[in-house]
């Protein structure tokens, strides 16, 4: 976008790969990986994966596999990642970003578990929310809105005064299906209609407003 846009919320909910942190390195090797194990084809898988919990693109991919299947094949590709953080980097604006709220509502809502946002995050040199949504802490992964909807909850604000960063098609969905504002942050995220959308987070600006509410000017 050329023109700089203002929204108004009350908190932010912050997904942290493609958003905070660029991951694609590990992600393309641990899914290139299983793309070759199951005889897919790499390109497409990787069209998927992004966004979404593992099990849930394996649903997508091998339909008709038990999903017992898909959990197990989960749980190895999580600590596969855990332990791939070669080429993990903060997205360009991301520290100033995120020292920018502190003091202000905000939850990182993630499809990464807890020991894999911890080591994304510790990677990037990125402090964690002390809010957290995770894989854990939800019975259904992006698209459905169950993550975000948690973020809000835990933070005690109406859904529709928040605004959501996202950069996958199944978190931008998500947010969207939550009722929430929309900023999409990277070159995936303009695909997908978000609300705005801006390269990296250097194009974000955090101001406090007096009456408790958040300013945002994105572009």
């Amino acid at each position: 976008m050329t023109a700089t846009a203002v929204l108004t919320a009350r908190a932010l909910l912050l997904d942290m790969d493609g958003t905070l942190v660029n991951s694609d390195a590990s992600v393309e090797r641990v899914w290139r990986r299983w793309s070759e194990r199951h005889g897919l084809d790499g390109d497409e898988v990787m069209k998927v994966v992004h966004g979404r919990q593992g099990y849930a693109s394996m649903a997508l991919l091998l339909p008709g596999r038990p999903m017992e299947q898909n959990y197990a094949d989960n749980a190895k590709m999580l600590a596969e990642e855990t332990a791939d953080t070669e080429g993990v980097v903060p997205i360009p604006g991301a520290p100033e970003f995120l020292a920018s709220l502190r003091g202000l509502p905000h939850a990182l809502v993630t499809s990464a578990d807890v020991p894999l946002s911890t080591a994304r995050m510790a990677a990037a040199g990125l402090d964690l929310p002390e809010v957290r949504v995770t894989a854990e802490s939800v019975g259904a992964s992006k698209p459905d809105p169950e993550g975000f909807l948690k973020g809000a909850a835990e933070l005690g604000v109406a859904p529709a005064d928040c605004v959501v960063f996202e950069d996958s098609g199944a978190g931008i969905a998500a947010g969207r299906s939550a009722g929430m504002t929309v900023v999409g942050v990277g070159p995936r995220a303009a695909f997908h209609a978000p609300d705005v959308v801006v390269d990296d987070l250097t194009q974000v600006r955090v101001e406090a407003a007096e009456d408790g509410t958040i300013r945002l000017y994105v572009g």
